[in-house]
């Protein structure tokens, strides 16, 4: 059975989000900071052996009086994040437990998952190496200088990649060991720039990366629909994981 190691980035400085004392990864929603609704849709798996919240440095001692009796509770291991998005993620391999034979990186900031998703992202990794979850584009493209048109693109083709993003552990490792430049932005670049392939499978809309303030409420509507995690009591009464398959 294959096991898998999560990795939730939550290092990032939250610049667009709009609030000079909160970062968004601890924004309350719903009562509960964004992080934790997160991390719980990883918790009662039987094949997550493993969760990693990786965190700025600059916010160590805030989340220790804030969070450690969570962190205690939920069993998850915290680590220290660095400059890039990339260099977080590192840190993060680096806890990897040596059972895991695929990890999973996910955006600590999308609380908005269903079973169903996550469950088809870990079965085509398990089948391909490197697999992520993505929605076709739907809106019409503009490419902009200047706040001025200056060109339409086609959105044939185009995917508006998500996470969770999950690879083969060892994949991942060599692909991480090969990389030159710190500059992308996510891991499934990382893998593509190593040579192997990456497997889209069908997301949705509703798994939103919170990045304004605005987005919170968005957030707390979704929530409402989606399943409970497993393991927290009966399912929303017409949200059952069916649906979202």
């Amino acid at each position: 059975m294959a096991q898998f190691s999560v990795i939730l980035p939550a290092a990032g400085s939250s610049r667009r989000f709009g609030d000079l004392y909160t970062k968004k990864q601890y924004a309350s929603l719903d009562g509960r900071a964004v992080w934790l609704h997160t991390v719980e849709r990883f918790l009662n798996r039987p094949d997550v052996v493993q969760t990693i919240l990786v965190i700025a440095a600059e916010d160590k001692e805030l989340f220790q009086t804030k969070f450690a009796p969570d962190v205690a509770f939920l069993g998850v291991r915290v680590v220290t994040g660095g400059a890039s998005r990339a260099e977080s993620v590192r840190r993060g391999l680096e806890a990897v437990a040596e059972k895991a034979t695929h990890v999973c990186i996910h955006d600590a900031v999308r609380p908005c998952l269903a079973q169903a998703w996550i469950d088809r992202v870990f079965q085509k990794a398990q089948e391909t190496g490197a697999a992520v979850l993505a929605v076709p584009v739907a809106d019409t493209l503009k490419r902009v200088q200047g706040h001025v048109i200056q060109q339409t693109v086609s959105r044939q083709g185009l995917w508006a990649a998500q996470t969770p993003q999950v690879f083969e552990k060892q994949l991942l490792l060599d692909a991480y060991a090969r990389l030159q430049n710190a500059d992308v932005t996510d891991d499934a670049q990382v893998v593509e720039l190593a040579g192997h392939p990456v497997e889209v499978v069908l997301g949705s809309p509703l798994n939103l990366k919170i990045t304004t303030r605005d987005d919170l409420k968005l957030a707390q509507a979704i929530l409402k629909v989606l399943p409970r995690p497993r393991g927290q009591g009966p399912l929303h009464p017409f949200a059952g994981d069916e649906l979202w398959r």
